[in-house]
């Protein structure tokens, strides 16, 4: 090839890539329905985009959760409809989705945050965290997706935002079951955005490493599930290795705004990501040196799923968890318990 021929070729390229994004979009007056949105990262976007004038609906499976989410989001100003609802059952994606239009009159963006974590060996792992992780990541933004493009494709414009993870891009043991279905999910992500661009559905998947939701505590542990909550938690905690939910849903719905095919979140993230495909041998090998650091299977009472309130430690909570313990009290994530101390 020339120097004429790559010359144009790269001056199409940035001409595709600049009129493919929208600079200009804002969320005032838009109409935005939240998977997963009463706690956590959910919540803290729905926060920024009532700050920024959106209408918001939130949907999760905890009525007490979504009731208290509501609550915040209306003492924030926001104009907001709560629904208690399971996006692992179609009936109830699809609700969501109609009620939301029915609601506000429409629907602008859509934004699947719903998510489980479970952690411990694959030993304990069995069929069924398989089938709930592919439930809420998979099914879940599939169900939702189906139920919102008929709409979108109607009015001719859309976002679809897809919160995967890093862990949808590189197996991390001890999170097999989550890995497995992230990797699903950003998939059927990047088959959305190619096949509906044609109607003006702009879909961005976001692939984030450790954020500082709050979320650890309501996390799933097998094994020595205390030994694996500490590990989790001081991770997720630590500001050398997470980011914070702030910042982390301000660059979300920034890549929404401008129609991004895909964000990867924290400079971390984006060093695997650039890795991994590169030094595919490197990265096996890191991973399973990682694999054994971290706690062993144990009796058959590891296969028990335990939550991260039940799995507290002397490191966790303690100072190394602060900034985690801190975003569950300020992100809705107690569920009926007393602060982390």
């Amino acid at each position: 090839m020339n120097k004429l021929a790559r010359f144009a070729l790269g001056a199409g390229v940035l001409a595709y890539r600049t009129l493919s994004r929208q600079t200009d979009y804002t969320f005032r007056n838009r109409v935005v329905l939240i998977t997963g949105g009463s706690r956590g990262l959910g919540l803290v976007m729905a926060r920024e985009l009532v700050d920024e004038g959106a209408k918001v609906a939130i949907i999760a499976r905890n009525s007490a959760e979504v009731a208290r989410a509501e609550q915040d989001l209306r003492e924030r100003g926001g104009d907001i409809l709560a629904i208690t609802g399971d996006v692992r059952t179609r009936e109830d994606a699809q609700g969501a989705v109609d009620k939301a239009i029915a609601h506000f009159g429409r629907l602008d963006v859509l934004i699947n945050a719903a998510g489980v974590i479970q952690t411990g060996p694959l030993e304990h792992m069995q069929v069924e965290d398989f089938d709930e992780a592919l439930a809420v990541h998979l099914y879940g933004p599939l169900y939702t997706m189906l139920a919102a493009i008929p709409h979108m494709r109607q009015r001719g414009d859309g976002r679809i935002v897809n919160i995967a993870s890093i862990g949808g891009k590189i197996a991390v043991p001890h999170l097999v079951p989550y890995c497995t279905s992230k990797f699903a999910l950003v998939g059927l992500s990047d088959g959305m955005r190619a096949e509906f661009a044609k109607d003006g559905i702009k879909v961005t998947t976001v692939c984030p490493g450790l954020m500082r939701t709050g979320s650890h505590y309501n996390s799933l542990f097998k094994g020595q599930h205390e030994r694996e909550f500490t590990w989790f938690s001081i991770i997720d905690s630590l500001p050398i290795s997470s980011i914070g939910a702030e910042r982390a849903a301000r660059q979300i719905l920034s890549a929404c705004q401008r129609g991004d095919p895909e964000l990867v979140i924290s400079m971390q993230a984006k060093f695997l990501a650039r890795v991994a495909p590169v030094l595919p041998g490197v990265t096996a090998a890191a991973m399973a040196l990682f694999n054994r650091l971290l706690p062993e299977p144990t009796s058959a009472e590891g296969d028990e799923l335990r939550t991260g309130w039940e799995s507290q430690s002397a490191l966790a909570p303690s100072l190394l968890t602060r900034l985690s313990d801190k975003a569950t009290v300020e992100n809705n994530g107690l569920q009926g318990h007393a602060p982390p101390v």
